[in-house]
């Protein structure tokens, strides 16, 4: 398993970047001779792939709209509105940044994945970890993406809860400090635990309809039903292996 680090952009380049390096490394692969995957959990034994997304904004002048030297934790009242945001909405749009039946496999506790819409100063157990640095390097890391993750979607999602949070002034829950895995959390920060509940989620979210627009909304809702719906006609391994013999 390998790490890749693509270099800082504006948000559409950023998302070019993104599906033209997953489709380069499948060809570099397979002309190797090998099969590059970007399943977010290709094997019960290991961490998922991750996708994550860092983010940050910058003022008409080109200076930092989340570093403020003064502020707790160097975080402007913009960056805390804007983790605000994407704390509040994730459970509504998460299925647009887990798109398929297989990244919910990776969401769970103990594998470096969040499970809980939460966040923390540099804490890599929360679905957002605010990065303290200077005026350049002062950002948000959306952790909750995973590398299968359809990048243009993933970070309209994760981009527009940001701004609708700063634009409602929207104030986070406190950091967590530990591990966010063994806290408890309200149950409005619960996510999805299936494509077919985030689908529904996301479907009845009022928000994201005055985000994305009803039409989106509602089609990009029924395919991911409809990929739910095609996984429950498959007959797994573990089944097979658990039920073949003894039933």
């Amino acid at each position: 398993m390998l790490e890749a680090a693509l270099s800082v952009d504006k948000a559409l380049e950023a998302a070019d970047k993104a599906a033209l390096f997953k489709t380069f490394t499948k060809v570099l692969a397979q002309r190797a001779g090998w099969i590059a995957s970007f399943m977010a959990k290709w094997s019960p034994d290991w961490p998922g792939q991750s996708g994550h997304i860092h983010m940050s904004l910058q003022k008409n002048d080109g200076s930092s709209a989340f570093f403020e030297a003064d502020a707790p934790h160097t975080m402007s009242e913009a960056m805390r509105h804007f983790i605000g945001g994407q704390q509040a909405l994730m459970p509504e749009l998460l299925a647009m940044v887990a798109c398929t039946v297989n990244a919910y496999t990776r969401l769970i506790p103990g594998f470096w994945a969040p499970t809980e819409a939460s966040w923390g100063v540099d804490n890599r157990t929360c679905a957002l970890r605010a990065i303290r640095g200077g005026p350049t390097s002062q950002r948000i890391e959306y952790r909750i993406a995973s590398a299968d993750l359809n990048p243009y979607i993933a970070l309209s999602a994760a981009l527009a809860s940001g701004l609708w949070g700063v634009e409602h002034g929207i104030e986070p829950d406190e950091p967590v400090i530990g591990n966010a895995y063994e806290q408890e959390f309200a149950a409005e920060r619960k996510l999805p635990a299936t494509l077919i509940e985030a689908a529904y989620r996301l479907r009845d979210s009022q928000t994201a309809r005055e985000l994305f627009g009803k039409e989106f909304v509602e089609h990009y809702a029924a395919t991911r039903e409809w990929e739910e719906r095609e996984f429950r006609k498959a007959v797994t391994d573990w089944e097979l292996k658990r039920y073949f013999e003894i039933i």
